[in-house]
């Protein structure tokens, strides 16, 4: 798989909107510029595994990319939350 560099700055501002948004919904502690990317592009990939067996299809585009992987990313911040807290919330 090759990829151009816009397509590379695609995943990298649709990480960054994806990571800082679940940041912001999930409300914990903040990852920074780097962390906030890498949150949002594994929350793309939990989408795009997920959604998909759930029967889930938000449409196409970038806004669509950026909530499916903001959505992902909420995912994996409660699934590490709870792995760090034990079980609770």
């Amino acid at each position: 798989m090759h990829l151009s560099n816009e397509s590379l700055l695609v995943i990298l501002f649709v990480g960054l909107i994806a990571g800082w948004l679940a940041g912001k919904i999930v409300r914990g502690a903040g990852f920074g510029l780097i962390g906030d990317i890498l949150i949002g592009i594994v929350g793309a990939l939990i989408a795009s595994w997920l959604f998909p067996k759930l029967g889930i299809h938000l449409g196409t585009g970038l806004v669509s990319q950026i909530i499916a992987a903001a959505i992902g990313a909420v995912i994996l911040l409660l699934v590490v939350r709870l792995l760090r807290t034990g079980g609770r919330f």
